[in-house]
């Protein structure tokens, strides 16, 4: 370890990675001013190491066969290990609900300040649930397509920042299309549609994607499908269907003339950074997550169409509206978006670890 303070990440391990891909855009911004680790729920953990990370990976209750009472009792263990070792001056939770593992492993370790990475945009049911926001020292709300840097004391006197959108790639790493097909190795002339429906943990992916499969190539698109590193089961795809395993993602979407995916909290900021025109799926069973409301919040941002996809003709209906974007551009001026949250983040993670306990 370096002699600068070190921020320890632990991320939960969702449906999709927004909860890693969130810890890694902070974490690379926070690079050369404090040593940034991770303690994983998520089953890439490869990735965090493969962007140059030290990552410690520990299986989520979600994998696990435990009981919550043991799952919590063998986490606060591992993970006090992890900081009695590294000894982080911060420790930044990312997830919808801290588990008394983690909560226990803090207390015995005493010295860290503490930070929730808290999205924001819950389901009203969600949303009602009691937060103890106060056992942190700051709650950072990685802000919704089009919000701003605000501040919030709470009554007990722990600040709530709601920051910009956070992305993992500032816009200058986003290939353009003529570099992005080539790193792709993708003909230059062909039209191209990418799916990323996402791992199928919670809904399955196979009858809605195999339906508007049809539907773009009956539009004369090659069909490329996105493989999600944290899917516990491969997907069946037909022949003619071109798998893709990157990471990350967003830096080649512009390869694509048209993108589809489900509506979560780093499709919907990505599609909106790079500007192409999108499908979005919402995912409505989700437990907490709003995404029907944050898709609808992207397409007044962005060439974005928002569909259910419930049945065969609203598959159609909104395929037809996607391709007339493609074929004739919006009626509408779209500002640019700034997508500064991470690095609003990195700054206030920093000025926490700054401070002595």
């Amino acid at each position: 370890m370096s002699k600068l303070p070190v921020v320890l990440f632990f991320n939960i391990n969702g449906s999709g990675m927004g909860h890693m891909n969130r810890c890694l855009s902070y974490a690379r911004r926070l690079q050369k001013k404090v040593e940034p680790v991770f303690f994983s729920l998520a089953s890439a953990v490869e990735i965090i190491e493969e962007m140059g990370f030290e990552a410690d990976y520990f299986v989520s209750p979600n994998w696990s066969d435990n009981s919550t009472y043991v799952w919590n009792s063998e986490l606060a263990i591992r993970l006090g290990v992890m900081l009695e070792r590294v000894r982080p001056s911060v420790i930044v939770f990312d997830g919808t609900w801290p588990y008394q593992g983690f909560l226990s492993a803090c207390k015995a370790y005493g010295s860290a300040k503490l930070v929730w990475s808290k999205r924001g945009l819950m389901k009203q049911a969600a949303a009602k649930l009691p937060v103890p926001e106060n056992i942190f020292d700051l709650v950072l709300v990685p802000g919704e397509i089009g919000s701003s840097y605000k501040e919030v004391l709470l009554e007990d006197g722990t600040r709530r920042i709601h920051l910009a959108p956070v992305s993992l790639l500032d816009n200058e790493e986003i290939l353009e299309r003529n570099e992005a097909r080539k790193a792709l190795r993708l003909e230059g002339n062909d039209r191209y549609v990418l799916f990323s429906l996402g791992a199928g943990n919670i809904n399955d992916i196979s009858g809605v994607g195999s339906s508007l499969i049809q539907l773009f190539e009956a539009a004369g698109y090659r069909v490329v499908w996105m493989l999600a590193q944290i899917s516990v089961q491969d997907a069946q795809l037909p022949p003619n269907v071109i798998p893709l395993s990157v990471y990350p993602l967003v830096r080649y979407m512009r390869a694509f003339d048209v993108f589809v995916g489900a509506a979560g909290y780093n499709t919907c900021c990505e599609v909106v950074q790079v500007g192409i025109p999108s499908f979005l799926v919402p995912n409505e069973q989700t437990g907490a997550d709003d995404q029907a409301r944050r898709a609808s919040i992207a397409a007044r941002h962005a060439p974005v169409v928002v569909s259910s996809c419930k049945s065969e003709s609203e598959r159609l209906e909104a395929v037809e509206r996607l391709l007339a974007f493609v074929e004739h551009g919006t009626d509408r001026n779209i500002e640019p978006i700034s997508m500064s949250g991470a690095s609003m983040a990195a700054d206030e993670i920093v000025a926490v670890a700054n401070v002595r306990r």
